[in-house]
């Protein structure tokens, strides 16, 4: 890979942690009409908990989306590689795609548990 090509990666992930920032804020806005819930019993609470965490994990899915689209094209690089860089790119591609599985679940976890009895977190 190219240094321009790495460093337009680069700046395109550095956009992707404020991202998570803002994922991580609204992460503790869920967790208070979470608890508001099981406290009150108030279905209001709930459904904006759920809410919440399906535009987070959507957000979340976009995110994986383009990590396995990068990691994709890297696996398929023409270039001339080691042996050591292809088992690496084969290795990230396949972690890219179990995240990307994850993400899949735990967002359909969110829409489908109206009850919200399973702890859904992002890691």
């Amino acid at each position: 890979m190219n240094h321009e090509k790495r460093i337009k990666q680069i700046e395109t992930e550095n956009k992707i942690w404020i991202i998570y920032l803002i994922i991580i804020a609204l992460s503790y806005y869920a967790n208070y009409f979470e608890k508001n819930y099981f406290e009150t019993k108030n279905t209001e609470s709930k459904n904006k908990y759920r809410k919440i965490n399906t535009l987070i994990f959507t957000i979340l899915l976009i995110i994986y989306l383009y990590f396995e689209k990068e990691a994709y094209s890297s696996l398929n690089d023409k270039n001339k590689k080691s042996k050591k860089r292809q088992n690496y790119d084969l290795l990230i591609f396949i972690a890219s795609t179990l995240v990307l599985i994850s993400g899949i679940i735990f967002l359909y976890i969110i829409i489908t548990d109206e009850d919200i009895e399973e702890e859904i977190a992002f890691n």
